[in-house]
C-alpha cells in the first residue's frame, strides 16, 4: 500500500473514532445524568470513552504528521502548510484539545464545551474523509460557529429533555 493512501486512511479511521467515542459519550452521558447523579460505574464507562477520544485524536495527529513529511520528502508543489484544510484541521485538533482540558478543569461551561468538541470532532471527520470542501480559513470558521449553535441548541433540548431533575424538565 502506497505511504500516502496509508496514512490518509490512518487519519481518517482516527477521526472516526473520534466521532463514534463523542456521539457514545453524549449518549453514555444522557443515560448516566438520567437518574439525576452519576455513579462510580458509569463514571468508569465515561473514562473508557474518553481513552478512545484521546486514541483517535493521536491518530489523526501523528498520521497528518506523516503526510506533512511525506510530502517535504516528495518535494510536493503544494506544501500542506501551504493549504487551508491543513490549518483548519490542525486548529480543529488544538481546539479538541484545548477544549478537553478546559472540560476537565471546569473551566468552561459543561454544554458550551462539550458542544463544541463535539461539532470540532464532527468537523475533523469531514474534513478527514474529504468531505467537507475549505475555501478559505475564514469561512470554516463562520460554518463551524453556525453548525455549533445548531448542535449546541440540539445538545441543550435533548439534555434537557432527559434528565430526570423537575428544573430540566420541559413542560
Amino acid at each position: 500500500m502506497h505511504a500516502v493512501t496509508l496514512l490518509a486512511t490512518l487519519q481518517a479511521t482516527g477521526a472516526l473514532i473520534g466521532v463514534s467515542c463523542a456521539v457514545w459519550s453524549e449518549v453514555a452521558y444522557l443515560r448516566a445524568a438520567a437518574d439525576g447523579a452519576i455513579s462510580a460505574a458509569e463514571q468508569a464507562h465515561l473514562r473508557i470513552v474518553g481513552r478512545g477520544l484521546r486514541f483517535g485524536l493521536l491518530l489523526v495527529l501523528f498520521s497528518s504528521l506523516g503526510l506533512v513529511v511525506r510530502a517535504y520528502v516528495a518535494r510536493a508543489t503544494v506544501q500542506p502548510a501551504l493549504t487551508a484544510s491543513y490549518w483548519v484541521l490542525v486548529s480543529l485538533a488544538l481546539l479538541i484539545v484545548a477544549l478537553s482540558s478546559a472540560l476537565a478543569r471546569k473551566r468552561v461551561p459543561f454544554l458550551l464545551g462539550s458542544a463544541a468538541a463535539f461539532t470540532a470532532w464532527w468537523f475533523l471527520a469531514y474534513l478527514s474523509l474529504g468531505l467537507l470542501p475549505i475555501k478559505s480559513f475564514g469561512s470554516a470558521i463562520a460554518l463551524y460557529v453556525i453548525v455549533g449553535a445548531v448542535l449546541y441548541a440540539l445538545i441543550a433540548f435533548t439534555r434537557m429533555r432527559f434528565t430526570t431533575s423537575p428544573q430540566n424538565r420541559l413542560i
